[in-house]
């Protein structure tokens, strides 16, 4: 179990295969009877919203359901308003909740409806994929989408509780597994040490499954160190926008076709080249971990960088402050710096990398 002690707030993250045949008893040590409404997607439902609407009337809780497409589309205003009505339907007061049970999507949905509903009522996220137990679980980001522009509604809304049972990963299909593997690289190399050796000994899918609760505990543990020092990303939480610059601009622009995890990787990498030619990041750095992305089946390249929808979907990435953007370099493993870089010095910084 990690705990996460903020200025305001303090919560555990709990990490135990087989937590999720125990939803009931858990979400009761932090919750007193109430209403709750557990948010899914059709995918996650289908497998385990009965087994969890269960053990959670067990415990005495009054349920009720929203299930939402798959998919980044759902997180929406749309769907926000849609799960808001069904609550006050419902007769949700300020003593309810909202359970998360899925992906980091339905948590990203759960957290902002919870966020606004009443000005705030409790959370709690369980994390069904691999992104959302080692990334959007932890840290309090709570977002939708509008239109084309990720992640520019939201606000920073803590859960009281985030539950994790890796075994949930055995129902990921490869690709949903592998791509919340791109965030796990991303945290090893921000921290180094132990973390990255671990993950330079992850040579095929398996190995994701084999040390999934390490490799879970490890990141989770990485990334609540840098929110407990900066809860709203005013400094040292900016290196976790390690590759995301980039990717969610790919992202975007791939109109589904390329997943979260996917687009970090590849942003990554991208970035890393980058700051190679500027003499920032060691070519040494890049290629480890461009090793280990590539091992799993990552992407690490994109035709969509360089184009001119990519740069002009910098424009409205959250880290575009006043025409500069805090971009995430490596000094090497381990070694994460700001480099401040003005959006019309863009083109040229990435320019040679756009694949043919």
């Amino acid at each position: 179990m990690i705990t996460v002690t903020l200025p305001t707030k303090k919560y555990d993250v709990k990490i135990e295969m087989g937590l999720g045949r125990k939803i009931g008893e858990t979400v009761k040590e932090v919750w007193s009877k109430r209403k709750v409404i557990v948010v899914t997607d059709e995918q996650v439902g289908d497998l385990y919203l009965h087994t969890t609407i269960n053990e959670l009337k067990k415990a005495d809780f009054d349920v009720i359901t929203a299930t939402v497409p798959v998919g980044e589309k759902s997180k929406s205003l749309k769907f926000v308003g849609e799960i808001i009505e069904t609550m006050a339907d419902n007769g949700f007061t300020r003593g309810d909740g909202v359970i998360a049970l899925g992906g980091g999507v339905v948590g990203d949905l759960s957290g902002t409806v919870a966020s606004l509903y009443m000005r705030g009522i409790a959370f709690i996220q369980i994390a069904t994929s691999l992104t959302a137990m080692v990334d959007s679980s932890v840290g309090g980001k709570t977002a939708v989408n509008l239109g084309k522009v990720k992640n520019i509604i939201g606000s920073f809304y803590q859960p009281d509780l985030v539950i994790i049972d890796p075994i949930f990963l055995n129902s990921l299909s490869e690709r949903n597994l592998v791509e919340g593997y791109g965030e796990v690289v991303k945290c090893s190399a921000l921290e180094g040490g132990d973390f990255f050796d671990l993950t330079g000994k992850i040579n095929k899918v398996d190995d994701i499954l084999s040390n999934a609760p390490d490799l879970i505990e490890r990141s989770v543990n990485f990334k609540a160190n840098v929110v407990m020092k900066d809860e709203k990303e005013s400094n040292l939480r900016r290196i976790l926008n390690f590759g995301h610059t980039l990717g969610h601009a790919i992202e975007l622009l791939a109109d589904g076709k390329l997943m979260h995890g996917e687009a970090v990787a590849i942003g990554m990498v991208t970035i890393s080249q980058c700051f190679e030619k500027t003499g920032v990041t060691p070519a040494s750095v890049t290629s480890a971990i461009q090793t280990r992305l590539e091992s799993v089946g990552l992407p690490t390249s994109s035709n969509l960088i360089g184009t001119d929808a990519f740069f002009d979907h910098l424009k409205n990435d959250k880290k575009n402050d006043h025409g500069t953007l805090n971009l995430v370099a490596l000094k090497n493993i381990g070694e994460p710096i700001i480099v401040p870089t003005k959006l019309t010095e863009m083109p040229e910084f990435v320019s040679g990398l756009t694949v043919k």
